[in-house]
C-alpha cells in the first residue's frame, strides 16, 4: 500500500508531527469558520477565517510538536552517550565513581 501524501508532497504517515498538526488544523478551521459564521452570518469572510484558522493552528501545532520532538532527541542522545561512557569507563582508572569512592575511603581512614 502506498503511503498517503497530503498535496502530493507531505508524507503524513512517516513525518513526525505531520498527522497531528493536520488533524488539529482541520478542527481549528472548522471551529474558526463556523464560529465566525454564527457571529456574523457572512459566508465568504467565514471561509477566509476558516482557512486562516487552519494555517495558524497547523503551524502552531507543528512548531510546538517539532520543538518537543527535538528536545526529546537531545535528551535521548545525552542519555545514550552517558550509558556508553559508563560502559566504556567502568572499572578503569578513568571511572569517576571509582575516584569518588577512593577519595571517600582515604578521608575515612584519616579520621
Amino acid at each position: 500500500m502506498e503511503p498517503f501524501k497530503l498535496l502530493g508532497i507531505l508524507d503524513v504517515e512517516n513525518i513526525p508531527c505531520a498527522r497531528d498538526s493536520v488533524l488539529y488544523g482541520s478542527l481549528g478551521s472548522v471551529v474558526a469558520g463556523l464560529g465566525h459564521f454564527l457571529l456574523t452570518s457572512r459566508i465568504r469572510r467565514s471561509c477566509d477565517v476558516g482557512v486562516g484558522g487552519f494555517i495558524v493552528v497547523t503551524l502552531g501545532c507543528w512548531f510546538h510538536c517539532r520543538y518537543n520532538y527535538a528536545k526529546l532527541r537531545i535528551q535521548e542522545r545525552t542519555a545514550r552517550e552517558g550509558i556508553k561512557n559508563k560502559i566504556l569507563y567502568e572499572s578503569t582508572h578513568l571511572d569517576p565513581e571509582r575516584k569518588l569512592t577512593a577519595t571517600a575511603a582515604t578521608e575515612q581512614s584519616k579520621t
